[in-house]
């Protein structure tokens, strides 16, 4: 498993959105100047997190994107799967196998995904600012 840009851009914008809560809407490019990314890359993770509902955006010349609940209500693992789809370290963990039953490999990669998950479930926004 490797997290990519995607779920790089996707914590970027919440952590500054979470640094900014409470000055309304905050506009990509303000987000992009400060973190120093491409407003095209970050109009993709945003587009994500609006998806899965955990940012909220308004059109026009004031709209932007806020958090749609309080930086400490979110978990740093579904900021990453918003952005990435999915972290399972193995692809037979998402689609099945059909050598799931012999596999030896299989219950080092269950014990690693519970460890991933269980580690980015006790990190919250809050804790990245």
């Amino acid at each position: 498993m490797m997290i990519t840009t995607k779920g790089r851009n996707a914590l970027k914008v919440m952590i500054d959105l979470a640094q900014h809560e409470g000055e309304g809407y905050i506009s990509l490019a303000d987000i992009a100047e400060r973190q120093k990314e491409s407003v095209k890359y970050l109009e993709a993770s945003a587009k994500q997190l609006s998806n899965a509902g955990l940012v909220v955006s308004a059109r026009g010349k004031s709209g932007g994107y806020k958090l749609a609940k309080p930086a400490e209500d979110y978990r740093v693992l579904d900021i990453l799967v918003a952005g990435e789809g999915s972290l399972k370290p193995v692809s037979c963990l998402i689609n099945g196998c059909e050598n799931s039953c012999t596999c030896m490999t299989l219950p080092l990669f269950k014990e690693l995904d519970e460890v991933i998950t269980n580690f980015l479930n006790s990190k919250s926004l809050k804790d990245l600012i």
